[in-house]
């Protein structure tokens, strides 16, 4: 239940992204900064967090919920672009890492979704997103976030 306390705190966030997932070419990536503020929810069965991405003049928002009965995490995101809850991805850590699976569109198609978090210290940690347009034969990387544990007290 307490598998994502590990996060909680404040954060530098450094973010790398594919200009056009799942597009045609080569991929082209972006990166650019975040500050992330985690709390926790339920003593350890939820936590939500901020994330602001200065550069993109926008931010984000998760909210991570532990599921008694099932045993597994759903994450929820959400961007201050559109102010919607994206359909949610679900499951479960083994050891320090943590594989999450969903379904979702993306431009105007369906498609899976994989987020992967990796706890690498007290200190540091890794999230993935990737994407896959055939059921999940084949998924493309299209977003890292390289986590440092910061001092700073708000997002």
């Amino acid at each position: 239940m307490n598998d994502f306390d590990f996060l909680h705190g404040s954060w530098d966030v450094a973010n790398r992204r594919l200009t056009a997932p799942l597009g045609p070419g080569p991929a082209l990536w972006t990166e650019f900064p975040g500050h992330s503020v985690i709390r926790p929810l339920f003593e350890g069965a939820g936590n939500i967090d901020e994330i602001v991405f200065p550069t993109l003049g926008r931010r984000g928002a998760t909210l991570r919920l532990f599921d008694q009965e099932t045993r597994r995490w759903s994450i929820h995101w959400s961007d201050s672009r559109t102010g919607r809850l994206d359909p949610p991805v679900s499951g479960t850590f083994d050891g320090d890492r943590g594989d999450f699976h969903g379904e979702d569109t993306y431009d105007g198609r369906p498609i899976r979704v994989h987020f992967t978090w990796f706890r690498l210290g007290p200190d540091t940690a890794r999230w993935e997103q990737e994407f896959s347009a055939d059921g999940g034969r084949d998924w493309e990387l299209n977003w890292t976030m390289d986590l440092t544990r910061t001092g700073r007290a708000g997002a």
